[in-house]
C-alpha cells in the first residue's frame, strides 16, 4: 500500500515528466510568450492529477482524436456549477496525450476582475474569451477548449444536467476563419458532483459572479462522483467566418448535434451496465 507521500510523490514525478515533454516554448525562466508558467503549470496539475486519478476517477475516452501537434478547438458541454468540467477537460490533455498537450480555455470575464484567480489563470494558459487572443492562439498551432454555453451551461439544476442550452456562435466564425478541426467531446457526471438545486443570482452579482449555485448540502463543493470524457472524431468545416448568420447557425447545430449524441450515447451504455446515467 502506497502511504500518502509516496502517492504525492509519484504524481509529481509524472506531472515533472509530462511537464519535460511539453511542447511550449517556455525561455530560460520557464515562461513562454504568453505568460504561460512552467512552475505554475506544475503546481496546478500535481493538484489537479490528484483530482483526475484518485478523488474523481476520471475515464477519458478518445483521446487520440486529439492531435498530438498543431491547432484544434476542444469544444464541449457545461457539466456541473464550477470549473471541475474545464479543469478535467484540461488535465485530460496534459495527463493521457502523447505527448501531453496543454489545453488553453476561454475563462468567463468576470475571473479577470478577480486580482489573484486572474493571475493564475493567465500563468496556466486560461485567458478571458476575446477573439483576438483566441485567434492568436490557434494561429500559434495551439490547443483552444471552448464551452459554447457559456455561463447558462454552468446554471444548469439536477434535472437538466445533461440538457444542452443555446450554443454561442463565435467559436464556429473562429474555427472557419483560422481553418481549425474542431474536436467535439462530451463531459458526465459533473452535474452529479455538483448537484445544483439552486442558484443564487444576487449573491452572485454582490460577489462580481454571474450566480452562486445551492446544492441540498448548500456548498457547491463537489462530491467524489466518477466522471467521463468521451473525445469524437474531428469536424472540419469549409468557410472564411463571414458567411451569412444562417449558415454559421447551421454548422453550429451540427457540432452540437454531435455533442448530444456522445453524451445520449454514453447514458445509454451506462443504463445497459446498470449504472445510473
Amino acid at each position: 500500500m502506497v502511504g500518502l507521500g509516496g502517492t504525492n510523490g509519484v504524481r509529481r514525478e509524472e506531472v515533472q515528466e509530462r511537464l519535460g515533454r511539453l511542447e511550449l516554448p517556455f525561455n530560460a525562466y520557464g515562461v513562454d510568450p504568453y505568460g504561460v508558467s512552467r512552475w505554475h503549470l506544475g503546481v496546478m496539475f500535481e493538484v489537479q492529477a490528484f483530482f483526475y486519478r484518485n478523488y474523481f476517477r476520471v475515464k477519458c475516452h478518445g483521446i487520440e482524436h486529439v492531435p498530438a501537434r498543431g491547432r484544434a478547438m476542444l469544444v464541449g458541454n457545461h457539466s456541473g456549477g464550477v470549473a471541475v468540467d474545464g479543469a478535467m477537460v484540461v488535465s485530460s490533455c496534459f495527463l493521457e496525450a502523447n505527448p501531453p498537450r496543454l489545453a488553453q480555455a476561454m475563462a468567463e470575464k468576470f475571473i479577470g476582475a478577480m486580482p489573484l484567480a486572474s493571475v493564475w489563470a493567465s500563468r496556466c494558459g486560461h485567458f478571458t474569451g476575446l477573439p483576438e487572443n483566441a485567434q492568436r492562439l490557434l494561429e500559434d498551432e495551439r490547443l483552444l477548449l471552448v464551452f459554447p454555453e457559456g455561463a447558462r451551461g454552468t446554471a444548469k439544476l439536477y434535472p437538466q444536467r445533461y440538457d444542452l442550452v443555446d450554443f454561442g456562435t463565435g467559436f464556429m466564425r473562429l474555427a472557419l476563419k483560422t481553418r481549425t478541426p474542431i474536436i467535439p467531446f462530451g463531459f458526465l457526471g459533473g452535474g452529479s458532483a455538483i448537484p445544483t438545486v439552486a442558484n443564487l443570482y444576487g449573491l452572485g452579482r454582490a460577489l462580481g459572479m454571474p450566480y452562486v449555485p445551492v446544492t441540498p448540502y448548500l456548498l457547491p463543493l463537489p462530491l467524489p462522483v466518477p466522471l467521463e470524457i468521451h473525445y469524437g472524431e474531428p469536424l472540419v468545416f469549409e468557410g472564411t467566418g463571414n458567411e451569412e448568420d444562417s449558415v454559421i447557425q447551421g454548422y453550429v447545430e451540427q457540432v452540437k448535434a454531435r455533442i448530444a449524441g456522445i453524451i445520449e450515447q454514453r447514458r445509454h451504455e451506462r443504463w445497459q451496465g446498470g449504472v445510473k446515467p
